[in-house]
């Protein structure tokens, strides 16, 4: 089951409550039985597989075909010529 935070509008007092899909989001809150309104929070996310970590070792797809590497190499050539 979720859980959800609610503020309340009157008082500010921010709680959090484990509800299911299905139940009514709640209207008063508990302190001073002010209204209140559910925040929004991000969303946790888990990336599986290879390829998402700086330690997972890249492929044969970061060379070029000629054997050179792309990125800061091919940078510094470019700053190199305008001197």
């Amino acid at each position: 089951m979720p859980i959800y935070e609610y503020q309340c509008r009157k008082c500010g007092v921010r709680f959090e409550r484990v509800q299911k899909f299905s139940d009514e989001p709640l209207k008063i809150c508990p302190e001073c039985g002010g209204t209140v309104h559910r925040l929004l929070q991000p969303v946790g996310i888990i990336f599986k597989g290879s390829g998402f970590y700086v330690t997972d070792h890249r492929g044969s797809s970061s060379t070029t075909s000629t054997g050179k590497k792309s990125g800061k190499e091919s940078g510094s050539s470019e700053k190199s010529d305008g001197d």
